[in-house]
């Protein structure tokens, strides 16, 4: 990934202090899981499988218009190191336009995401859309 293509923008925490830059306003830096969320749900067991499951229409368009858009777009997925060539090699044959691609996320589902910076969740649930703002419960830490 090449951070150069991305205007990134000085942050401070509530002391003034600088932190790790953001991207500029309007941009969206998206983590996307790819089993279960982009194609079917293959687990690592069964490798095989990889490369002959078929990507969900919806999150190809909608993902590769994000791209398109100037969002950031990273894969982030429980394959392993093992599993790269042939993530990418699926990746590319399908015509997913992104940045990065993460691996060895922990496996087991149920993420609690702590980070210093602001993290939107959506959980995918069967269809890529257009993205609305709607307002929902959350965590935070007790003040």
């Amino acid at each position: 990934m090449n951070d150069d293509q991305f205007t990134l923008e000085a942050a401070y925490n509530e002391k003034g202090e600088k932190i790790s830059p953001v991207l500029s306003p309007g941009k969206k830096n998206f983590l996307i899981d790819i089993d279960g969320t982009i194609c079917d749900d293959i687990p690592n067991e069964e490798p095989e499988r990889m490369l002959t499951c078929l990507p969900y229409p919806d999150a190809l368009k909608i993902i590769n218009k994000w791209f398109e858009d100037g969002h950031l777009i990273t894969f982030f997925t429980s394959r392993t190191d093992a599993h790269r060539e042939i993530t990418e090699e699926w990746l590319q044959k399908h015509g997913f336009r992104y940045h990065g691609l993460l691996l060895n996320k922990p496996r087991g589902g149920n993420y609690h995401w702590i980070d210093n910076h602001i993290v939107k969740a959506t959980r995918f649930k069967g269809k890529f859309t257009d993205l609305v703002v709607q307002t929902h419960e959350i965590e935070v830490f007790k003040p």
